[in-house]
């Protein structure tokens, strides 16, 4: 029998870019869906005979239930996940249906994990946090961690050129992560942070070279020290190029009204107008991102960094890529994992560096 994958929010960049993944690495029958016939019609992907459009607004639970119940694994990429319920989740483990899903904000990742035993129960599988940052990043460093007797600290650096190839929500999301302070895991303990604070800069591979990052607030802040107790520091920053970006970013998030930045409408404006700033500035940038993965520890009895770092010119096309490798895996049986995990804990290191390798996606390493 052929695997059905159902896609909500498959008609956004990041969702075409897992359709288009999917249709490439399996056999599988795609539903991608839309809310409104209009914007199902927008969609233009070659997948052939093997995708097809269903109008479907996730307020409409039956229809839902329905959808979920006739597929082998759901795909969530319908953000930004700051405004979602655990809904979707729900209802493919109430169906015994695998889950994936790109979510990107702690306070979705933390609703999501309240079914982990529910899921386990069920025997399904639900991974979360699965495209590039958080997913294939959070991989980078359970590989390295891995290199080490006893990993200390975790220092995760990215960034993205202009608007990575990816839509308007992708703007939500990031002016969303600036409306407040989140807890960071720092010396052993959870220390306040301001959102887009402490500017650093990291060396990146060509052709980005020194940039500036920022702390900003992903889930992977919190899940990675749940995921390797050792660690006592856990580092997320992330950075913009052009560089005025970031300057803008951070006028955004310090010296805006918090009352202002906490509406809706606010949040709109600001990411249609970023996103016709970088439609223009994308032409000389690129829309590529770099991911900088930094682990310091004790190995053979001496402190040591390993470094790894991935490189790709389109940030939304390798956003596919790391989701799509997660259900392809679930499809072929090779990744059975029951519960509710974030991508570090789901997928051992041979199989992703299978995944990147079958995608051509090649990751640097080297100790420092």
């Amino acid at each position: 029998m052929t695997d059905r994958v159902l896609i909500l929010g498959g008609r956004g960049r990041i969702g075409s870019s897992v359709a288009l993944d999917l249709a490439t690495h399996t056999q599988a029958k795609i539903t991608i869906t839309g809310r409104s016939p209009e914007t199902v019609k927008g969609v233009s992907l070659p997948l052939g005979e093997r995708v097809e459009f269903l109008v479907l607004d996730l307020a409409e639970v039956d229809k839902l239930r329905e959808a979920i119940a006739n597929s082998d694994v759901v795909i969530h990429c319908a953000g930004p996940f700051h405004y979602r319920d655990a809904n979707v989740l729900k209802i493919c483990i109430e169906q015994g249906v695998n889950y994936v899903d790109v979510s990107d904000h702690r306070s979705y990742t933390s609703k999501a994990l309240n079914y982990h035993e529910q899921a386990a129960a069920a025997g399904v599988t639900a991974i979360i946090n699965t495209g590039i940052f958080p997913g294939i990043s959070n991989s980078m460093v359970r590989q390295g961690v891995e290199q080490f007797d006893k990993p200390e600290k975790i220092h995760l650096s990215y960034l993205v050129s202009g608007s990575g190839g990816a839509g308007v929500t992708v703007m939500r999301t990031t002016f969303l992560g600036l409306q407040h302070q989140f807890k960071a895991w720092i010396d052993g303990e959870w220390q306040v942070v301001k959102p887009y604070s402490e500017r650093e800069v990291i060396e990146f591979p060509p052709p980005y070279g020194r940039s500036g990052v920022y702390w900003f607030d992903m889930p992977e802040t919190f899940t990675l020290p749940h995921a390797f107790p050792s660690v006592k520091t856990v580092i997320t920053k992330f950075g913009s190029v052009p560089d005025f970006y970031n300057h803008m970013t951070w006028i955004t998030a310090h010296v805006f009204p918090k009352w202002l930045m906490q509406k809706r409408s606010t949040i709109e404006f600001l990411s249609y107008v970023s996103h016709f700033m970088t439609d223009v500035t994308n032409r000389f940038t690129g829309i590529g991102v770099a991911v900088r993965s930094e682990i310091t520890g004790r190995k053979n009895g001496e402190t040591a960094v390993f470094c790894s770092n991935l490189v790709h010119e389109n940030t939304a096309v390798i956003s596919g890529y790391g989701t799509g490798s997660i259900a392809q895996l679930l499809l072929e049986g090779k990744l059975k994992h029951p519960g509710v995990t974030p991508v570090e804990e789901a997928l051992p290191t041979d199989l992703f560096m299978e995944s990147m390798q079958s995608r051509g996606i090649k990751i640097q390493h080297n100790w420092l």
